[in-house]
């Protein structure tokens, strides 16, 4: 069936809340083949760990949602490699066709043009994220995606989509959200929250935070939150794991490094000057920024194979910038 749009009332519930859950997005079977790749890596890179005799079992058995938890009680080293090997240095590290096919989803792409009021839509970050159970590390404290991004992004739309590979539920450490609070800016981040994430102090904090939206998502549905909104993550008390995915999306004019690339990159990592210079207009210039739907000008519309070539290209180059703005540590007691 071809992309339905959002209606005008949930566009205009996204704008004034600064959310949206659309629980029947996909059909729960088509993200089979992402989590089917997913679990073909988790196998291959824990062959590896084996081979060099510092795993024992593969657990294969466990399945996607519960063999990395097997394996981090086995062995919590080679548990917390797999995990980071599938995030990445940056994140975004897991580059597949389905990843991909699922940046460009149709249905997807049709909602975000809705929110954006947009037809030329730009992509960028997007991140793997495995909440094992019971480790506080996958805990992610109150932030904006804003705070993460460039100062001069802050009024600027940018939106987050949010997909669950499992129900996303209470128990599993599904996101909790503060409606009606994005028109207020980026407020005050600190770095140095849990697991190096950064956090917005309780006094800082647009509204109490006890007027959190639960946000349940079941597969098949996704959240979509602006880069204002503030939300964290809840700890994953269940028996298997929180996958899910985020991806970011923008509108063509606002500040991007579509068409950047370095000239030359040396042994070390370094890009030329030229490339720091023209990159630090993007919103987030560590993440290379493409384009996926334009009638206008299709001849931007990036296919898999050139994604791959410039996810890599970013990725050996060493930022020549912060990643994140300047924020004030938390302080230590």
């Amino acid at each position: 069936m071809p992309p339905v749009p959002l209606t005008p009332q949930q566009v205009s519930f996204s704008h004034d809340e600064g959310f949206l859950i659309i629980p029947d997005l996909f059909n729960p079977v088509a993200l089979e083949p992402l989590r089917h790749e997913l679990h073909n890596e988790i196998n291959r890179k824990a062959r590896e760990f084996q081979a060099k005799g510092q795993l024992s079992e593969l657990h294969e058995e466990e399945g996607l949602d519960r063999q990395i938890s097997a394996i981090y009680r086995d062995a919590k080293e080679c548990g917390a490699a797999l995990v980071q090997h599938l995030i990445g240095e940056r994140g975004g590290a897991f580059l597949s066709p389905e990843m991909f096919n699922l940046i460009i989803n149709r249905k997807l792409i049709q909602i975000i043009s809705s929110l954006l009021g947009s037809e030329e839509i730009v992509a960028s970050a997007h991140r793997l994220r495995p909440k094992l159970p019971h480790l506080g590390s996958g805990d992610v404290p109150w932030h904006q995606d804003g705070g993460y991004l460039a100062e001069h992004c802050d009024d600027h739309l940018i939106i987050t989509c949010w997909v669950p590979l499992v129900d996303a539920t209470r128990e599993n450490g599904c996101m909790e959200i503060l409606p009606r609070t994005h028109l207020a800016g980026v407020v005050r981040h600190h770095a140095g929250g849990n697991a190096g994430f950064l956090v917005i102090k309780a006094e800082d904090l647009p509204t109490d935070p006890s007027q959190a939206i639960i946000a349940t998502c079941p597969r098949g549905g996704a959240v979509f939150m602006t880069n204002r909104t503030p939300h964290c993550s809840t700890p994953n008390i269940s028996d298997h794991i929180r996958w899910s995915v985020d991806l970011r999306y923008k509108s063509a004019d606002v500040p991007s490094n579509v068409g950047i690339k370095p000239t030359s990159i040396d042994a070390e990592g370094h890009a030329d000057r030229k490339f720091y210079e023209q990159v630090n207009i993007a919103c987030y210039p560590p993440e290379a920024d493409f384009v996926i739907s334009s009638k206008e000008h299709p001849e931007r519309v990036i296919g898999y194979d050139d994604y791959v070539r410039l996810r890599a290209l970013y990725t050996r180059t060493k930022p020549g910038y912060p990643e994140v703005r300047a924020w004030p540590a938390m302080p230590k007691f």
